[in-house]
């Protein structure tokens, strides 16, 4: 029966990747924007998303946060469409929308009936190019941003940690700027400033269009072509330059105080390289890393530091692999009541240490990578995150066959692989940061 079981579940395994490879079709439209449409006939829903090579990254110095406002701005009228009947459209329709910014990319998204889709592209197609902005709507919408800044940021102590680390972590690139943008930059956007980064950056040649769902490639590119392929290419759009790191020759420590800060903690960042098109070996070696240091209960650092030392009551690895220039990987700790924070780091710096001596446990490899590749599968069952994963590994220079490459690229690492990651990782201490964050010491 264990071996009927095996052969079924491998039988999956290999059936669900033949599938994703299948359904995925891409082509580029003459103006230079890009296609990719994900079937999915199980439902007749289809989620329609235009992703925007720019992010808050690709922002000039002194307008931070201007990619983000944008976005906001985009859900203003157009020259055939009021303020806020785009969204009004979506609803009406039966359907939901939405769109985010981050560092590398903008996305505008729309979840509907499959036999609405048209509709979603002629108005997305129409704010691409014809965005009308009064004052009006910027002093309105700046006040939203400023508010929403208040919210996520100004009324919690770990985000405001978070940017000084950021911060402090990188010199020169503008991953170090917060998305939302610097608090005293923020209240002096413009409508200039808005239309600059919308003329130079929203175009069909910085743009890509994800459709999944319940739809027939042919007809996708049908429509495309109507809505999308008439918009003229913008002949002045930059390459995708940005500042980069110099070299990082000091160990960097911060000391954030807050009385709001419950529970005290410890986070370290090192600089770490990013999935690369066609290499992402080394990134699948750190994803791995993150998981066995800190991935769960089971791993390396809670298992020593919450359950047989009883120092921590968390501990926690994260790598961010996905991102167009160089990435970071994180250490967390939070103390047991007695522990301090120095106590804490000297531990959580202890069992790193060993494990680099001692090495990895297959069994607990293997594990992940089983957990990893049934992850994999059960993605298929959600059109967004499809069309998400897609979206994010193109604005960030990957490709289609690298997204399908990554579970065998996962697979293929072996030990070795992990722990020569490892100790190329936390030899360099002088591209770290490490950040204590604690509520200020009372005095009597």
């Amino acid at each position: 029966m264990r071996a009927f079981l095996t052969g079924l579940v491998l039988s999956y395994f290999t059936a669900a990747s033949a599938i994703a490879s299948d359904q995925v079709t891409t082509f580029t439209l003459d103006n230079g924007m890009d296609v990719v449409v994900i079937e999915d006939h199980r439902a007749p829903v289809a989620v329609h998303m235009v992703w925007y090579r720019a992010g808050s990254a690709d922002e000039d110095p002194g307008v931070s946060g201007v990619a983000h406002f944008l976005e906001h701005l985009l859900f203003k009228g157009t020259e055939t469409l009021e303020p806020g009947e785009f969204s009004a459209t979506v609803a009406r329709n039966g359907g939901s929308d939405n769109a985010f910014t981050s560092f590398d990319y903008t996305a505008y998204f729309q979840r509907v009936a499959a036999d609405r889709l048209e509709l979603m592209m002629r108005m997305e197609s129409d704010r691409m190019v014809n965005i009308q902005l009064t004052e009006d709507d910027i002093l309105t919408e700046r006040d939203v941003i400023i508010e929403e800044r208040n919210q996520r940021v100004e009324n919690n102590p770990s985000s405001l940690f978070r940017e000084q680390h950021s911060a402090v972590q990188f010199l020169n690139h503008r991953y170090g700027v917060p998305i939302i943008g610097w608090q005293n930059e923020m209240s002096k956007l413009t409508r200039d400033d808005a239309l600059a980064f919308y003329k130079k950056f929203y175009a069909p040649n910085n743009a890509i269009l994800i459709v999944a769902g319940d739809v027939e490639p042919e007809n996708v590119k049908d429509l495309a072509e109507t809505y999308y392929g008439v918009i003229p290419t913008n002949p002045d759009l930059p390459e995708r330059a940005r500042a980069q790191e110099p070299r990082q020759m000091a160990e960097r420590r911060l000391n954030f105080e807050d009385p709001r800060v419950a529970q005290p903690y410890v986070t370290r960042s090192y600089l770490a390289p990013e999935r690369d098109s066609g290499a992402q070996e080394k990134a699948a070696a750190l994803t791995l890393l993150a998981e066995i240091l800190g991935g769960g209960t089971t791993s390396v650092l809670n298992e020593k530091l919450q359950f047989e030392t009883r120092k921590a009551v968390y501990a926690g690895a994260f790598y961010r692999g996905m991102s167009l220039d160089d990435t970071t990987f994180h250490l967390s700790i939070a103390p047991a009541p007695g522990v301090t924070l120095q106590e804490a780091e000297k531990a959580m710096d202890d069992v790193i240490e060993t494990f680099l001596e001692t090495g990895i446990d297959s069994k607990q490899l293997e594990r992940i990578k089983r957990q990893i590749k049934a992850s994999e599968i059960y993605v298929r069952d959600d059109v967004s995150a499809l069309a998400n994963r897609y979206g994010r590994a193109l604005t960030q220079g990957l490709t289609v066959e690298d997204v399908q490459a990554w579970p065998d690229v996962l697979n293929a690492v072996t030990e070795d692989d992990i722990m020569a990651a490892a100790k190329e990782l936390f030899s360099k201490t002088n591209n770290s940061v490490t950040g204590y964050v604690q509520a200020p010491e009372v005095t009597q």
